[in-house]
């Protein structure tokens, strides 16, 4: 908050509810270096951490009047902060991957951090390991976000061998990435939400 006044977060939610622009500039100049802070530290890049923070406050004044008072605002931002982090990385994640599992020989990659471009360069790497057969059901499951149903039908095959074939995929990549010096945050998003 920028003036000298205590902050009193149950008012200015209240306030804030009926619509109130000073009661919300003084909430997000309260939680702003922690919100971005940790935003930051998920997507390791400044220009998408700031997008995601404003999109967070963008979806707490629209949600305003949908905002328990009673209930800790810290932790609504920062559960929807991580999730919007999240959700920014696996979209990430998936665009990268397209062009390598669709067999295209050269991918740039343009993430800024060159952490991040070896962890994706490792997953890429461990991805093009994998036999087509598991290599094209990875793909129309967890980055097309395809059924294993509607996998199993456009591949001819049953849906018990794309549940064998995904469960084999995430072994070897699980496998291969675990082995590398360079494990960090792509690998454990992997694996988390893989």
């Amino acid at each position: 908050m920028k003036s000298g006044k205590p902050f009193d977060e149950l008012q200015l939610i209240k306030k804030m509810a009926e619509g109130d622009m000073d009661s919300f500039d003084a909430i997000y100049w309260k939680y702003y270096k922690a919100v971005h802070g940790n935003i930051l530290k998920l997507v390791q890049d400044n220009a998408s951490a700031e997008d995601i923070l404003q999109d967070v406050f963008l979806s707490l004044w629209e949600n305003r009047e949908k905002i328990d008072a009673a209930r800790s605002l810290a932790g609504w931002l920062f559960v929807t902060s991580y999730n919007r982090s999240m959700t920014f990385l696996k979209r990430r994640l998936r665009e990268k991957m397209t062009p390598v599992l669709h067999g295209e020989d050269s991918v740039e990659i343009s993430i800024g951090q060159p952490l991040a471009e070896i962890r994706l360069k490792e997953l890429e790497k461990a991805i093009n390991n994998l036999s087509p057969q598991k290599q094209k059901v990875f793909y129309m499951c967890k980055l097309k976000g395809l059924s294993y149903d509607e996998t199993a039908d456009l591949m001819k095959i049953s849906k018990h061998t794309v549940k064998e074939y995904l469960t084999a995929a995430f072994r070897s990549i699980k496998e291969q990435m675990m082995k590398s010096p360079s494990i960090g945050l792509l690998a454990w998003l992997f694996l988390k939400f893989y």
